[in-house]
């Protein structure tokens, strides 16, 4: 099913190429205007050049006058061969497209919203017909019955005409072109960017970037946060450091700079609880550290993973030379 991108934001067009899959570019005089383009024939240059395959309106009242818009704008430096001229259905676009089609041009009948106007359209070699599902549905009607209609006719007919399934709204659309069987779809740029996307696969992503990340980052790569205190410092002295840093905890050193103990905020909370606030201003060598769970400087997230689930703990020290560096939080893991 070829892809096109339905639109003439130039910068929706480039990135929409960017892709590598879009078929061209489809447009309408509604998107000009829509866009503040003023002058169309250049815009329509400035397209072509841009994409593999342009489709264009060549519009008028008569037959004539339609061969002879679609000549006109040809003569801007168009290549026929990658340029389809579309006009809405009726008796007269009928006669131009088969015109057209006889002189080898490439004709998009569109605007199509009965498999009768399809059928006409597929006997006067139309390279394209293109019933409108979103403004059908809007409607009440059974837009996906019709395109699958006109699928039926050109497989079981044999028409050189392809089905494009136009007036996208949503992904979902998409989906049903493709059950549908349709020969190409023309999608505006906001659901385009869409079908790529799923929760299932966003999360599984996310997963296997998270498990890449435990098994090839070293702790020291990513612990650089470094709160830290003495113990001849006070609690009070913990806190702001806490609070700075906006850690849960802080590494508490002896005079040399080793790793004596650690103090987090649940430390803080219960002797808050126990002695009140008076104890903020006793010094941290005056209770009992603990050397705390810690991780080497080279370990792998893995390892730090691993040490934090098994202590049920939320903070862990990454230690080199026996010095504090810098520390993980647990939610830096997850």
């Amino acid at each position: 099913m070829e892809l096109y991108l339905d639109s003439v934001d130039f910068k929706e067009i480039e990135e929409a190429s960017q892709l590598g899959i879009i078929s061209g570019v489809t447009t309408t005089p509604t998107f000009m205007h829509r866009h503040g383009i003023k002058d169309i024939d250049a815009a329509i240059v400035k397209l072509s050049k841009m994409v593999d395959i342009l489709q264009i309106e060549a519009l008028g009242d008569t037959a004539d006058e339609m061969l002879k818009e679609a000549y006109r704008q040809l003569d801007l430096g168009l290549d026929k061969n990658k340029t389809v001229f579309k006009m809405p259905v009726s008796n007269e676009a009928i006669k131009a497209c088969k015109k057209m089609r006889n002189e080898g041009l490439l004709v998009n009948i569109h605007l199509v919203y009965t498999l009768q106007q399809a059928y006409m359209a597929m006997l006067a070699g139309a390279t394209y017909v293109c019933p409108l599902v979103g403004r059908l549905q809007d409607e009440g009607h059974d837009a996906l019955g019709l395109v699958e209609q006109c699928v039926e006719a050109v497989n079981y007919y044999g028409y050189d005409t392809k089905v494009m399934f136009s007036s996208v709204r949503y992904p979902e659309h998409v989906r049903n072109a493709l059950n549908i069987g349709v020969h190409t779809i023309t999608v505006p740029w906001g659901v385009m960017k869409k079908l790529t996307d799923n929760n299932f696969t966003k999360v599984g992503t996310q997963q296997f970037v998270e498990h890449t990340r435990l098994l090839t980052v070293k702790a020291k790569e990513a612990a650089t946060n470094n709160p830290t205190v003495e113990l001849s410092h006070s609690v009070l002295d913990a806190i702001v450091k806490m609070t700075e840093s906006g850690a849960g905890a802080v590494s508490v050193v002896d005079g040399s700079g080793k790793l004596a103990g650690i103090f987090t905020d649940g430390d803080l909370r219960r002797l808050l609880q126990n002695s009140g606030k008076d104890a903020l201003q006793k010094k941290l060598n005056e209770f009992e550290m603990k050397v705390p769970v810690y991780v080497t400087a080279d370990a792998l997230l893995y390892d730090a993973m691993d040490l934090i689930k098994k202590h049920k703990i939320d903070n862990l020290v990454v230690v080199e030379n026996e010095k504090p560096i810098g520390m993980l939080d647990v939610q830096d893991l997850v």
